[in-house]
This record gives C-alpha cells, structure tokens and sequence, in this order.
C-alpha cells in the first residue's frame, strides 16, 4: 500500500485527487440521469447514444485545438473557467427536469455546449497531473487517479440508480453542478512546489496543431496505443449507452439495476487499480495487446450471461480489464510525450478514449435496440480481442519512443498501470 500511494505524498496531488473524485462522482450521477431523462423522453435507444454523442462532437471537431491551447496556457486558469461553467451547465439540466421543460432536442443542445468545454478542459486536466509530481511518480498518479473515478463511480452509480428511482434525476443534476465547487476549492489551494522544475510552455507559433498529429503519426509509441484506443473507443467503452438498455431489456430491471451494474464495474476498476498502483514500473508496450484481449473476453462474456448474478461476475472482471487496458495506454502516453507536446498528445488521447463516442454511441445504440441489448456488448468485445490480437507483433517490436530524450521514465520489464472512466469525459 506505501507503494500504491507513493503520489499522495504530494500535497498539490493530493489536493487534485480530492477535488477531482468529488467531481466525478457528481459527473457519473449526470451521466445516469442523463440516460433514464433521455429513455423518458424518447424510449429510444439510439437517441440515448446520440446524446451521448453530442458531449463529445465538439471535441472531435476542435480537440487538437484544445491541446495546443493547453501547452501554451496555465492549466489551472483553464480549469478554473471550464469547471464553473460545467457547474451552470449542470444547473439548466436541473432547472430543465425539474420543470418539465426538458425536450429532446434541448437536452442534446445542451450536451453540445458542454461539450464544448471539454475541449479545454480535457487535456488541460489530464496533463496537469504531470506537472504536479516528480517524474518518478508519475505513473503512480495516473494509476491513482484512476483508481479515484472508480470510487466516485461506485459512490456516484449507486447514488444516482437510488436517487432516479425515488425522487427523479433533477436531484442528480443539482448534486453534479455543487461538486465543481470541490474542484475549484483544491485549485484554489495549490501552491508552488520548489522541488518540481516549472511547468514547460509550448511557445506560440503557428502550425502546432499539424505538428501534434505529425509527431503522433511519426511515433509509434505514441500511434500504435492511439490506434487500439480509438477502435475500443467507439465499440467497446459504451457503456453509458449499453448498460442502461442491457438493464431495463435483458433483466427487466431499473435505474437501480444499472447503478448497481456500473458500481459492481468499478468495484473491479478500483481492485484492479490498486494492484497496479503498487507496481514500480510501467509494463512494456505489449502488454496493452494482451489487456485489449483479456478484456474483449470479459465484455464478449458479460453479453451472453444468461442470468443478472452472472453478468455481474462478468462486469466486475469487465471493470478489472478496462483500468488496466485504458491506464496502460494512457501512461504510456505520458512517459513518451515530449513535456512541451504533452497538451497535443493528451488531447489526442482524449480524441481517441471520448470523442470516439460520436460515432460510438449512436452505432452501439442502434445495435442494441436493432438487434438486442446484448449485442451492444458483443459488437464491443469481439473487434476489443481482434485489435489485440492484430497489433501485438508491432507493440512487441516497440522501444520507449521519445522517454529517453525527454527524461520520462523508460519503459521496463514488469508492472503495468491502468485507467477506467466513464462517462468518459471524466
């Protein structure tokens, strides 16, 4: 455990942690509300994924933008502008349910704007991390950063499925909106620790983001992982889109039923995480191959159980593969960015993992409501094992790409670090 937590002896990560898990959990309560407001509304399934789609249009569309914008600027005044208008944005959801003004279309719209803010806020919010501990702790705190969400996910699932079935989702929103106060709060308290190297700028000059996406393209350390993300991105992590249907279709059951889904997920995340975090090293880059399949296995599994308890059992083994799949790909690219590409890179990770649910949502969508809600999470495991299996010869064949360089740890032999979030902006 001294190992698990090396970064919380960090106060400035530690500072980030707490604001951030409080947030988190706030945002899995949206994104449940969302969903069952959405079913309210329509009943259609491929309008859940659409609406889920609509948060992360904006950042297909501008999110290399946001990660040049990121290593130009000072990462907590961007946070500090993105998380209290996320705040507001939570509040007219509230307002909007509360009042019985909510329409479809104004809920998509308003998944748009906030959308919008992730554009910034993503990849100012995942680099900073860096910028927070000592090179050596990195991957650490990228592990317990996960293993954080998986907690909030646990506390804000089960929270929201109860607070939908009793009173109804408005609540939901109003707690999301107070949580980014926890946010700005652990921002405001940050100081300057003399013992880390100050941050590194990118300089302003024009062309940054055609010199992000030719740097990925031209490492493989960095495209290889980008590439398996993006594939498992729109199939397999749609789970705020599959589970709700998987819920109320396959098992008959409620909003209840799939906080308790979604909680039992992350429970896995969290165990998961935890043995992660007390590795010392990140794992060589085949090891992301060898996650993409044990967890493809473990969705193809959850799809076909045949009874609630066994799914179940399959989610929890689910939760355990994605945290270490996602988290391995993300530190991976952590250590290999160059500081002053961090930004880019993180932007394009986020590209990859969040933005991918604008194709994902609505074509996951559709297969579960055309063909069945199991077939929403076999459509995701089946291509999760194929990637795996298609790009371990050139993973194996991968070195440490830009690390040595850049003084980010090098790869090494043993210990892995993994990452789960969902909804996936978080």
């Amino acid at each position: 455990m001294r190992r698990a937590t090396a970064a919380l002896r960090v106060r400035n990560y530690r500072l980030y942690l707490v604001g951030q898990s409080i947030s988190s959990a706030g945002t899995f309560m949206q994104a449940l509300a969302l969903a069952f407001l959405v079913l309210h509304l329509t009943g259609s399934g491929t309008a859940v994924g659409v609406t889920a789609a609509a948060r992360f249009l904006p950042f297909v569309l501008l999110g290399p933008l946001g990660g040049v914008i990121a290593d130009r600027g000072n990462k907590r005044r961007i946070l500090y502008v993105t998380q209290s208008a996320s705040g507001l944005g939570a509040l007219l959801f509230a307002l909007l349910a509360w009042t019985g003004t909510a329409t479809y279309p104004l809920v998509v719209a308003l998944s748009l704007v906030i959308g919008a803010l992730a554009v910034l806020d993503n990849p100012a919010r995942q680099s900073l991390i860096a910028d927070l501990v000592p090179r050596e702790t990195l991957a650490n705190a990228v592990v317990l950063n996960s293993v954080s969400l998986n907690v909030a996910r646990i506390a804000g699932s089960v929270l929201g499925g109860t607070l939908v079935a009793l009173v109804g989702v408005p609540m939901c929103f109003l707690i999301n909106a107070a949580s980014f106060g926890a946010v700005l709060v652990s921002l405001a308290r940050m100081r300057r620790d003399p013992s880390l190297p100050p941050p590194v700028r990118a300089p302003r000059a024009a062309g940054q983001v055609r010199e992000g996406l030719r740097y990925a393209a031209r490492t493989p350390e960095l495209l290889l992982p980008l590439v398996m993300l993006t594939v498992t991105g729109i199939l397999a992590y749609e789970f705020p889109t599959t589970l709700p249907l998987l819920a109320t279709d396959a098992f008959h059951g409620t909003a209840a039923t799939y906080g308790l889904m979604a909680a039992v997920m992350a429970g896995g995340a969290v165990i998961g995480g935890l043995v992660a975090a007390a590795r010392t090293t990140p794992r060589r880059p085949a090891a992301l191959s060898i996650a993409a399949i044990g967890w493809g296995i473990a969705i193809l599994a959850a799809g076909v159980a045949p009874t609630l308890p066994l799914c179940l059992g399959a989610l929890a083994i689910v939760g355990y593969g994605s945290i270490t799949f996602n988290a391995t790909a993300k530190t991976a690219l952590q250590l290999a960015a160059r500081p002053e590409m961090r930004g880019r890179v993180m932007a394009l990770w986020a590209l990859a993992w969040t933005g991918s649910t604008v194709l994902g949502g609505p074509l996951v969508g559709w297969i579960a409501e055309t063909f069945g809600s199991r077939w929403g999470l076999i459509a995701g495991g089946a291509p999760t094992i194929a990637i795996g299996l298609a790009l371990l010869p050139a993973l194996r064949r991968t070195g440490g790409g830009d690390a040595g360089r850049t003084g980010a740890a090098p790869a090494a032999d043993d210990g892995e670090v993994a990452f789960l979030a969902a909804p996936r902006a978080a």
